[in-house]
């Protein structure tokens, strides 16, 4: 295979005016998208910086000129890999009134012990030790989770409340699936849905003029 050539399908076949410039299109399209599903794996196993671009090529049968020819670089793929897992709403669910109750079950479900894998969150968690893969990170979490929360908690810090939201999230992730901590994969899951609902509740609910923000530095010592 040449570095510029597509990889031919085995079914497909030239007529004697050659490929149509249809199937050109879709063959140009598919081989993206294999590209593209080898570094969304790639990089949810290994990380930013435990992947290179000849294995990503390796693995979607393609070379790695190909790849830098369709994204440019290493980084630009990593970009659109992230811009791809996160952009599912694998845990918040829900909205208004619901959204506490329903994204807590959910995250208990997608936590629990027999549960698949949280392919975003294992993506966020062995790339973030890269500056520059942090920085595309928080930028695709700002997209996609962050901007849907902001959507939703209205009222005064609603930027803060969403990004602590998704760190509560992330924490009992790490906590439960990860590390595997006792008392979390232990716990009923009914009973836990109840306790996460309770904290996501107080940042769902926006303060009021009665419970105003705590200013920076408040109730500290000397």
């Amino acid at each position: 295979m040449s570095d510029t050539a597509e990889p031919s399908s085995p079914v497909s076949r030239s007529g004697p005016q050659g490929p149509t410039p249809g199937r050109r299109r879709r063959d140009a399209a598919a081989t993206r998208q294999a590209i593209l599903d080898a570094a969304v794996a790639a990089f949810t196993r290994y990380g930013y910086d435990g992947v290179g671009v000849r294995d990503i090529a390796q693995s979607a049968g393609v070379t790695a000129m190909l790849i830098n020819r369709y994204f440019g670089s290493k980084e630009q793929l990593f970009a659109e890999a992230v811009d791809v897992a996160f952009a599912p709403r694998t845990v918040i669910a829900g909205s208004g009134a619901q959204l506490a109750d329903k994204t807590a079950r959910a995250l208990v479900a997608r936590t629990a012990p027999e549960a698949e894998e949280l392919g975003p969150f294992l993506l966020m968690l062995r790339s973030a030790a890269s500056p520059r893969a942090a920085q595309i990170m928080r930028e695709a979490i700002g997209r996609h989770a962050g901007r849907h929360l902001n959507e939703e908690l209205s009222g005064t810090a609603a930027g803060v409340r969403a990004e602590l939201m998704l760190s509560l999230q992330a924490g009992v992730w790490l906590m439960r699936s990860v590390l595997g901590t006792t008392a979390l994969t232990q716990e009923q899951p009914e009973e836990l849905a109840q306790w996460i609902e309770s904290l996501f509740q107080v940042l769902v609910t926006p303060p009021t003029a009665a419970s105003p923000r705590p200013e920076p530095g408040a109730g500290s010592g000397p």
